[in-house]
């Protein structure tokens, strides 16, 4: 979180692609390394919607996380764009993640990064769907 933090002093410099960039690097090296790192990117009013399931809040969304096990995501492509009044920024990503080793999914991931303080941002919203074979 001290790097995202760090990354986002520079919100005025930053464009929103830099500072989409410099979360989605953190977001998920933290999420394949150590899960417990990530949650201070969540507020209590953060909300995870995982597969259709809700989340709310640090503890609950980590826990949701932790019972997938270890993960290993791969990013393909990653969308960005300012949101609301300019301090939030969406984010959409798609990739494949490994789960407990076995063979890679397609995923795609939405976020709203909200700004809670000059240069800071949390993750309000975060949307994950794994994307099957139609």
């Amino acid at each position: 979180t001290d790097q995202l933090r760090d990354t986002n002093r520079y919100q005025a410099t930053m464009s929103a692609e830099d500072v989409a960039k410099a979360f989605t690097q953190h977001f998920y090296a933290g999420k394949d390394s150590n899960v417990d790192s990530i949650a201070g990117l969540y507020q209590p009013n953060s909300m995870l919607t995982f597969e259709g399931v809700q989340h709310q809040g640090p503890a609950d969304i980590i826990a949701k996380y932790k019972s997938s096990g270890p993960v290993k995501h791969t990013i393909k492509t990653m969308d960005v764009q300012p949101s609301t009044d300019g301090s939030a920024i969406i984010i959409f990503v798609t990739g494949s993640i490994q789960i407990s080793g076995d063979n890679p999914l397609h995923f795609c991931e939405m976020f709203q990064l909200v700004s809670n303080a000059p240069g800071s941002y949390y993750v309000h919203n975060d949307v994950f769907r794994l994307n099957y074979g139609l």
